[in-house]
């Protein structure tokens, strides 16, 4: 067999086929799950979040460190191409009050259909069930499938394999060894966008352990956000909590431990607050004066008292302080399967432009598989998007058929 090898079906994968596909070329997606687009589908299963809608030069700073690698894919597949390309497979989306862009349908599944069936009217084949081992000595492509093992010769290939995290769904980070005997140089996959763990007592877990904690700022390190997050059995997770992840994670990697800073009652200052919990509580209780002063119930007064000494929570001064900087102190990620998404993966410096390892010519790598991060918020699949539609084209530029 000859032609473009695709290994993954997610979306950097899928893009980098009807890339070429539109360039041509026979294309053959390969993946190890019984259909495509198993993450992509469980990522939308509350709300596809596609992109954002905030300005260019705002959007490539999410990418932190990596922002000048993945600059120029934003370049030619930003956020307003992503919403036309949906647009042209008849799914609508619409901005939220956040920025963030969500299909009219809010689900992943109807974009999925219409993609892969239009994939398949430019004659895309999908092959599933194949699971990828690698190469054989004469540079064939090595497949386990249900039929037993088997080799595929391609023109050239595109792996987007996926990160590391949720390895149900496929994405396992196996390859990495397979690229590895190869020599090509990869950053350890690392959690993102991630819960972390912290030291609960007993009666706080049980009783709070799942619950919301909303209307908050988090802070750390000089980042300041609002946002909300969601108690564990274990710790600390949720939306304003992954989008410090990274810099939580380097931070307990380098020190053993990071102290993030909550703020339960934003909406008011700190010489407001002391002055309200100041006067006489007669005899409510604490937590009645709490919550009649500030607001503070539930499960942010639980957070306060299990954080806070006796003598802490009868100093009204001392009290307020904690309200507005209350330290939680965070002790490790949790696990990489757990995490919505993995950091690290091919380094910048084995690909070129095109994304086409420089070692392993007509080998162009996509997707979360490479070295860089970024929030949710439709930052990570725009990316996957972007380096999929990258990868493709720097496949058509090259392509040359094999005879």
């Amino acid at each position: 067999m000859s032609g473009i090898a695709i290994i993954g079906g997610g979306p950097a994968g899928l893009m980098a086929a009807e890339v070429i596909a539109a360039g041509g070329a026979p294309v053959d997606v390969y993946d190890a799950m019984p259909s495509v687009g198993r993450k992509f589908l469980m990522a939308g299963k509350g709300g596809l979040n596609l992109t954002h809608s905030e300005p260019a030069l705002r959007f490539v700073t999410r990418y932190g460190e990596r922002h000048a690698w993945v600059a120029p894919w934003l370049t030619v597949f930003d956020s307003n191409a992503l919403r036309a390309w949906a647009k042209g497979l008849g799914i609508e989306t619409f901005v939220g009050s956040s920025g963030r862009v969500f299909p009219m349908a809010m689900k992943a599944a109807p974009l999925l259909r219409a993609w892969v069936k239009r994939l398949r009217e430019q004659g895309v084949r999908f092959h599933m069930r194949h699971r990828w081992l690698g190469w054989n000595d004469a540079g064939a492509l090595l497949f386990a499938t249900p039929a037993g093992e088997q080799t595929i010769h391609a023109d050239a290939t595109v792996l987007a394999v996926g990160g590391g995290s949720w390895a149900r769904l496929g994405s396992d980070g196996a390859w990495t060894s397979l690229l590895a005997a190869r020599g090509i140089p990869i950053a350890p996959l690392r959690s993102a966008n991630c819960g972390f763990d912290c030291t609960w007592s007993e009666h706080f877990r049980t009783r709070f352990g799942g619950q919301p904690l909303k209307s908050i700022m988090a802070s750390f390190a000089g980042n300041t956000l609002p946002g909300e997050c969601i108690i564990t059995d274990t710790g600390i997770e949720g939306g304003v909590i992954y989008s410090l992840s990274s810099r939580l994670r380097d931070a307990i990697a380098a020190e053993g431990s990071a102290t993030l800073h909550l703020d339960l009652a934003p909406g008011r200052d700190l010489a407001r607050l002391t002055s309200d919990l100041a006067t006489s509580r007669g005899k409510r209780s604490l937590a009645n004066h709490l919550q009649n002063k500030t607001g503070i119930e539930g499960v942010k007064a639980g957070l306060l008292r299990d954080i806070a000494s006796v003598a802490d929570l009868a100093d009204t001064a001392k009290l307020a302080a904690l309200i507005k900087a209350l330290p939680l102190k965070l002790t490790a990620c949790r696990p990489l399967d757990e995490a919505i998404s993995s950091a690290g993966g091919v380094s910048a410096e084995a690909l070129n432009e095109d994304l086409m390892l420089r070692d392993l010519p007509g080998v162009f790598c996509a997707g979360e598989m490479l070295d860089w991060e970024a929030p949710t918020g439709g930052y990570l699949l725009t990316a996957c998007f972007a380096s999929g539609y990258v990868a493709g084209t720097g496949v058509v530029r090259s392509y040359t058929p094999k005879r």
